[in-house]
């Protein structure tokens, strides 16, 4: 329990708000979210600590075996929060505590950590590729025998990106999830559907293809030989010669590529200008940062390799999109909408933000939000300790 309410004002930074802090502030750093039964425990602790605490007046105790409901009317200055609470997708801001929730991006040294990474994994998946063919008894291939081939390709492909003028790309497509969708093969259409609801979103797209499905006949799987029709062919020539479309070398693996793509400065065609897009623009499109990314690949396969997990999630939260939409069966084209999971408005991570129920910050109360498993999205448990 969190004993001696008397003791949680005007102290010193050893105990109080500033300790809760303190404490906050650790977990933030090595804990991801916490579980229903920790927040639960929290909120009871924090109840027997204030039962004769004027502060603790509207603060009730959760049975284990209840959920706890989520309480949106303001509190007052000097009450303790301890609830669970839903942030306005909007404004990003907690009815409870008027704190602002941010959307946490990574750090420019921990951007270039990505993308060193990625230029090292390359080399390292083509290798271990390769490897595992000629196990299987294929011969090797030409690339094989150039030294860090799949790194300088890749590296080709970040130069390009930065050298490239015209506008910055702001959506990038993973084009063989979006291909493949919902099939058992390759159909553009649903590509040339992407990147044309994209463009009517305000986006410049970019669509990252592997060679092997940027010709008219390829083997898609064993025993499977797939040949695109004329008028899939002549999408895939369009996305060309638009600048749209960019063949990742064969053999090399085309995730890393599309996953780069999010960390880069895009010198040239950006001049350094900030393509994040606020929640308020006037456009309509979606509120973050950009370039989002679409693709429905969950990447069990790169995080651990890529980012330690706290990065990995504040990463895949602030660019990756999901999306879905009634796929293709044929090669006819028929407009149709694509239902999107947006990126994150506000990182789903332990954060402490000001307090700001008097319009003032609350002489400095600090409104702490914890995600929980298995809440809603945008349910938090909120913690505010009043400093008056």
């Amino acid at each position: 329990a969190i004993h001696g309410a008397g003791e949680l004002f005007g102290c010193a930074s050893g105990c109080g708000a500033p300790l809760f802090n303190a404490i906050a502030a650790d977990m933030a750093d090595d804990v991801l979210e916490i579980s229903i039964d920790s927040a639960k425990e929290i909120r009871n602790a924090f109840v027997e600590g204030f039962a004769s605490s004027e502060y603790g007046r509207n603060l009730y105790p959760v049975p284990f075996d209840c959920d706890m409901s989520s309480l949106s009317d303001l509190a007052a200055e000097d009450e303790l929060v301890a609830n669970r609470i839903t942030i306005d997708s909007n404004s990003t801001i907690c009815s409870r505590t008027q704190a602002k929730l941010r959307l946490i991006l990574l750090e420019e040294s921990q951007k270039q950590h990505v993308h060193d990474t990625l230029l090292e994994m390359a080399d390292t998946q083509f290798e271990a590729h390769e490897s595992k063919l000629q196990k299987k008894g294929n011969k090797p291939s030409k690339a094989s025998t150039e030294e860090n081939y799949a790194g300088k390709q890749i590296e080709g492909f970040a130069n390009w990106l930065n050298d490239r003028e015209g506008d910055p790309f702001t959506a990038i497509v993973d084009g063989a999830n979006v291909a493949y969708y919902g099939l058992g093969c390759i159909n553009y259409h649903q590509i040339k559907l992407m990147v044309n609801s994209l463009e009517k979103m305000g986006e410049t797209p970019l669509v990252v293809m592997p060679q092997k499905y940027a010709q008219k006949k390829f083997y898609l799987r064993q025993g499977y030989v797939q040949e695109l029709p004329d008028s899939q062919m002549a999408i895939l020539q369009e996305l060309e010669d638009s600048g749209k479309l960019y063949i990742v070398p064969h053999r090399c693996l085309d995730d890393y590529y599309w996953m780069l793509s999010s960390v880069s400065k895009q010198t040239l065609s950006r001049k350094g200008a900030n393509l994040d897009v606020s929640i308020d623009n006037e456009e309509g499109r979606f509120p973050g940062t950009r370039p989002i990314l679409l693709t429905n690949d969950q990447m069990r396969d790169h995080k651990l390799e890529l980012l330690e997990p706290r990065l990995f999630r504040r990463w895949v939260s602030s660019h990756i999109v999901n999306y879905h939409f009634p796929p293709f069966m044929n090669d006819a084209w028929e407009e149709r909408d694509i239902n999107f999971s947006p990126a994150d408005f506000t990182s789903r991570e332990i954060q402490g933000n000001p307090s700001n129920v008097n319009g003032n910050h609350d002489n400095g109360a600090m409104a702490w939000h914890f995600p929980v498993r298995d809440w809603d999205k945008n349910d938090r448990f909120c913690v505010r300790i009043p400093t008056i």
